[in-house]
């Protein structure tokens, strides 16, 4: 007979090859799911949040008090040579040790040096030009902040502080969850509460950091005049503050994945939690199967004849 329309073949089940694909694609189904469900469960597992969020917590912490977010050169003209400046500088008649001065023409940007600085949050620090030996001048970011921008400044500081202290309340919480394992409503309440907190702080400090940024690059170009960078870049710090970021928001992420599925999961037992006055429902009870040779099975399926049995003679 011939196949009908869209009839497919049947191999025989004495072939060797019958369902080989189907069985191996099985087991390769099963295999990957359950690694994605070991690798689930090892992300939202309690102590992994934890320790994502004290490090995201630590990181901020350094990033915050760091003067390393921005680094760079800036373009001055060379001072004159004293008695405690003798290179990269300006040579001046009749100043003592004169002859170990080396003299010599300069011209364009031969007459400046580029001193190193670094600035944070808080301070700015910068090479000092007028010493030989090798030392640093701080003076506090806020006073060469232009009048404009000091309030963007403050703003941002303030909400990189709101960023450390959400962090640690949220492993606070975090840390009481370890400890109230055996309480699935405490438990989950502090779960949610973390994860709040921790996505919270991690946007508040992705927006203070390019706040900061902007600030920046508004003082680099309309800063006071002995400030004047010539090259400039980001630091260690600045890329260790988005690094914090990215693990609260894993951190977050990972929370909220995790008080979801006990949520889905215990919403039977959080309700018995909830009214523990409320009777439980009765079991449901089934009578045990009657044998066929049982009189009872008889005359449940043929009434008539138990009728005529039991008014005839014994």
């Amino acid at each position: 007979m011939g196949l009908k329309y869209g009839q497919r073949k049947r191999l025989p089940r004495s072939n060797p090859f019958y369902g080989d694909e189907r069985k191996e694609q099985g087991v390769l189904e099963k295999r990957l799911g359950a690694v994605a469900m070991a690798l689930l469960a090892v992300v939202r597992s309690p102590p992994l949040t934890f320790l994502q969020t004290l490090v995201s917590l630590l990181l901020s912490a350094v990033a915050l008090l760091s003067p390393y977010w921005c680094e760079g050169r800036q373009k001055v003209p060379k001072p004159l040579c004293t008695r405690t400046k003798h290179t990269r500088c300006i040579p001046v008649p009749g100043v003592s040790n004169s002859a170990a001065i080396q003299f010599s023409w300069e011209t364009g940007d031969d007459r400046f040096v580029f001193p190193a600085f670094h600035a944070g949050l808080w301070i700015n620090c910068e090479e000092n030009i007028y010493s030989d030996e090798w030392e640093e001048k701080c003076r506090y970011f806020m006073d060469l902040t232009p009048r404009s921008e000091k309030g963007i400044l403050w703003l941002s500081i303030s909400m990189e502080l709101m960023n450390v202290g959400l962090l640690s309340i949220s492993c606070m919480l975090l840390l009481l969850q370890l400890g109230l394992r055996r309480r699935l409503r405490c438990g989950m309440l502090l779960n949610a509460f973390s994860a709040v907190f921790t996505v919270l702080g991690g946007l508040l400090g992705m927006v203070a950091h390019m706040m900061f940024m902007q600030v920046f690059q508004v003082t680099a170009s309309m800063g006071p005049e002995d400030f004047n960078p010539h090259s400039y870049g980001y630091s260690w710090a600045f890329y260790v503050a988005w690094a914090a970021f990215s693990v609260c928001m894993s951190s977050g992420v990972s929370t909220l994945n995790s008080y979801t599925r006990d949520t889905l999961m215990g919403r039977l037992k959080l309700k018995a939690w909830a009214y523990p006055l409320q009777p439980r429902p009765a079991p449901s009870y089934y009578p045990p199967p009657l044998s066929p040779l049982s009189p009872y099975c008889i005359c449940g399926y043929i009434p008539r004849f138990c009728q005529e049995d039991s008014s005839g003679p014994l």
